[in-house]
């Protein structure tokens, strides 16, 4: 396929500029995949580069260091307490009395069991002093994967405190050698507030993401390659290592209730196109609602902007659930209905599938309105009216106002939150959970990993299978690492192609 010049592009028909995209697309496909396996490459080679180097700057540093960092190879911060940087030094060396008595108290323990993830659970053991059979406990297959994993990480945080120890020397032998003066305990103190600030601001944010993100993270990633469910507990009964067994599971396709993989392509179809229609129908609608409330010579602006304003402040909880009760088929909706005669039957809004998706979709845009009013309110406030002004000279009527004025500069401000609004809804619990519960059941969606309804998001797949009689958290965190997989790569996608990154210099 050949790529056409802009001029040519432009002397396209509509349909055929769209047909040009879309082979331009398909085309660019084989080698973009191509690019993806080249990056992965030259990840990998910088990486062994990377560690070449490291292991040739460690050797050279032993053998050229002075006697104070060769003791610090083994003593870590010794080098900094002999040339005067007492705080540094005590501060290495106390982390490496608490690795080592960690890992002589606990650490080993753990790593010793990590691998079978525990051999002899809960027990009878006879009792000479009661002369009777007595439970005893034994292994503890989570405890063992959670404080493992720990110790693990614990490891490389040792290993890579030693390599900063190991670098500190060799830049200490540098100073000395040229003459310079060491910096003091207080110095180092000045420096976390002056020059090396960003670091200090940094650390607890930084740590922040490690502990309650980046750990449960692999922590989720180790137990879906164990068979932990209900039937293995870790502690009545012990859970192992299983392999990929549970992805095959879910990613073979089967017949009946051991379908997995039918259910979990239908329901993750329905959440991206929830997920869709969530954010773009509130977006449009509210700023929709902002731009007719704005507009002049309305009247009693702030009251409009203060009904919307109230529908936040009522919690979820109670608002979608007296919302589920009144579309029940006995409920306010119905009854109201018929009792004016316009049906005779109650309409079945969450016993149907179709009109339980639709109606959730179209409740959701009650829920999502007001905060997109209010969001558009203000990005529509600092449009420059002279923009305006200028269009209506030139003959523009309102919608080509919209479309080359309003939209484009609403779409530069509010990407990152249409991107991070996208995201929300794939993993939206609230209005689902409280809505519909999930259903109405779907026989189809019948599987070994427990029932799921027309409605159920992955979210609410997720909660239902280990929350169930099964407890399969096993299933469960394969599931959970599938909708991390598929919002880090919608959200990489879609970020790399939102105007906000794009055309910035556009709206400067």
């Amino acid at each position: 396929m050949t790529n056409l010049t802009d001029l040519e592009y432009l002397r396209l028909s509509k349909p055929r500029k769209i047909l040009y995209k879309v082979l331009h697309f398909l085309v660019s496909i084989p080698k973009a995949i191509l690019k993806l396996f080249k990056k992965i490459w030259g990840v990998i080679k910088k990486f062994g580069i990377k560690v070449k180097d490291e292991a040739v700057d460690i050797w050279t540093t032993f053998v050229n260091g002075s006697w104070q960092t060769k003791v610090s190879y083994l003593v870590m911060g010794f080098g900094n307490i002999a040339r005067g940087q007492i705080l540094r030094g005590l501060l290495f060396f106390l982390f490496e009395a608490v690795f080592i008595f960690y890992m002589v108290m606990w650490g080993g323990h753990w790593l010793s069991k990590f691998t079978t993830l525990g051999t002899i659970g809960l027990h009878n053991e006879y009792d000479e002093k009661f002369d009777a059979y007595v439970i005893v406990e034994g292994d503890d297959s989570f405890k063992i994967l959670l404080y493992g994993l720990l110790t693990i990480l614990f490891i490389i945080a040792f290993i890579v405190t030693w390599r900063i120890n190991v670098k500190q020397n060799r830049i200490l032998d540098q100073i000395v050698r040229s003459g310079k003066k060491v910096k003091s305990g207080k110095d180092d103190l000045k420096s976390l507030l002056d020059d090396q600030f960003h670091k200090t601001m940094l650390a607890l944010p930084l740590t922040g993401i490690i502990v309650f993100t980046v750990i449960p993270i692999i922590f989720m990633i180790l137990v879906s390659l164990t068979n932990y469910d209900a039937q293995h507990d870790g502690y009545s009964n012990l859970f192992t290592w299983i392999g990929l067994d549970n992805f095959n599971e879910l990613l073979s396709w089967g017949s009946g209730s051991s379908n997995l993989s039918a259910a979990f392509g239908e329901i993750l179809a329905w959440t991206l196109m929830w997920a869709f229609f969530a954010t773009f129908t509130n977006y449009f609608l509210g700023m929709i609602v902002a731009i007719m409330i704005n507009k002049k010579g309305i009247k009693l602006k702030k009251i409009w902007r203060g009904f919307l304003v109230l529908t936040i402040a009522i919690p979820q909880f109670v608002s979608l659930l007296y919302v589920s009760k009144m579309f029940a088929d006995n409920g306010l909706i119905n009854g109201f209905l018929m009792d004016m005669g316009w049906i005779t039957k109650s309409i079945p809004f969450w016993t149907d599938p179709v009109l339980a998706r639709v109606t959730v979709i179209i409740i959701n845009i009650w829920i999502g309105i007001p905060y997109l009013m209010l969001i558009a309110t203000g990005i529509l406030m600092n449009i420059p009216q002279d923009l305006y002004e200028s269009s209506r000279i030139d003959g523009a009527n309102v919608w080509q106002q919209y479309m080359k004025i309003t939209l484009p500069y609403m779409l530069f401000v509010t990407g990152p939150y249409l991107l991070t609004s996208f995201i929300g809804n794939i993993n939206n619990f609230n209005v689902i959970y409280l809505l519909t519960g999930g259903g109405p059941t779907n026989p189809d969606l019948l599987t070994s990993g427990g029932s799921a309804g027309s409605t159920d998001l992955l979210i609410t797949w997720l909660f239902k299978i280990t929350t169930g009689a099964e407890s399969n958290y096993k299933l469960a965190a394969v599931i959970g690492i599938m909708i991390f997989v598929v919002v880090a790569v919608l959200s990489l996608i879609v970020y790399n192609v939102i105007p906000s990154t794009k055309n910035e210099e556009d709206f400067q």
